[in-house]
């Protein structure tokens, strides 16, 4: 098949894109690299550097940039400023930037009828008013619905919890905390814990993420019976640790620090829907990939 992804430079895109190219797929990916990494590119994709607020400005692409997307029977919608903190600080760039691009990714989707493969978020369960993060994310699911009800748009939400893994951010306003985590040992210094450590979060590998993306796309093109246009599907490991838990695994010494705005207590993910609709369960854990950094 030929499947695009938004967002393919980033943490999430980068390891959808080697899986969708394992498997035999010609990927296409647009990405405006405010996130990701030119150095993230994957011999046998075909990257575009755009913005997606822009995508259905009939000018904006070539022709042979019009050329790769045409045939195209996936969109996996992976684009977005994916932290809390930042959305806090800037909402405007927060919400333009994941609103506008689902909308136009879906308008584009429902011109060329191809299903679409939505990235959500688990922020959703700690109050849309939270972050202008969460409310822009549950706007997004929102809108995968209405397109599903509205124009038979196939669209598949999947909901992620804690995402770690090869490729993640170490350093910078996206950073995620396993990414700080590791940097952080690496370097010799003290692992820097947000108030009293003791929020709860669920740490999902990527690889078990992948696959979670990858069995919504087969249900939408008949592999199993998808009675779920435009649900949910919740991508979480269903076990959690404190953070301060984490940090104890990898050793060393911890810094506490303020804790931040917006930041929440628990996460704790329900996987039964995408166990029973899907096949998908996680396997991956966190104890285990803690172990391979520190050695």
């Amino acid at each position: 098949m030929r499947v695009l992804v938004t967002g393919g430079a980033g943490f999430v895109g980068t390891n959808l894109i080697k899986r969708l190219l394992k498997d035999g797929h010609k990927v296409a990916s647009m990405d405006n690299y405010s996130t990701g990494y030119k150095e993230n590119e994957q011999e046998g994709c075909n990257y575009i550097n755009c913005n997606l607020e822009d995508l259905n400005q009939p000018t904006l692409f070539d022709k042979e940039l019009f050329n790769i997307l045409d045939g195209v029977d996936t969109i996996f919608h992976m684009a977005a400023l994916a932290r809390i903190q930042p959305s806090i600080v800037n909402p405007t760039t927060a919400i333009n930037n994941n609103f506008d691009s689902t909308l136009n990714v879906l308008e584009w989707a429902r011109k060329n009828n191809i299903p679409v493969v939505f990235a959500g978020s688990s922020s959703f369960h700690h109050g849309l008013w939270g972050s202008p993060y969460a409310w822009s994310k549950h706007a997004g699911e929102q809108l995968c619905k209405l397109y599903s009800n509205v124009y038979d748009l196939p669209t598949s939400i999947c909901r992620f919890y804690n995402v770690y893994g090869p490729h993640q951010l170490e350093s910078g306003t996206y950073a995620t905390v396993l990414g700080i985590f590791e940097k952080q040992h690496r370097e010799g210094k003290p692992l820097t814990v947000t108030g009293d450590g003791e929020q709860r979060r669920d740490f999902t590998h990527i690889d078990d993420i992948v696959d979670g993306i990858v069995k919504c796309h087969e249900a939408m093109h008949g592999a199993v019976d998808m009675r779920y246009a435009g649900e949910i599907f919740e991508l979480g490991r269903g076990v959690n640790f404190s953070i301060k838990e984490i940090a104890e695994m990898f050793g060393g010494e911890i810094e506490y620090i303020p804790k931040r705005p917006g930041e929440y207590d628990v996460t704790l993910c329900d996987y039964s829907k995408a166990n029973d609709v899907l096949g998908w369960t996680p396997t991956k854990n966190i104890q285990d990939y803690i172990r391979g950094v520190i050695g």
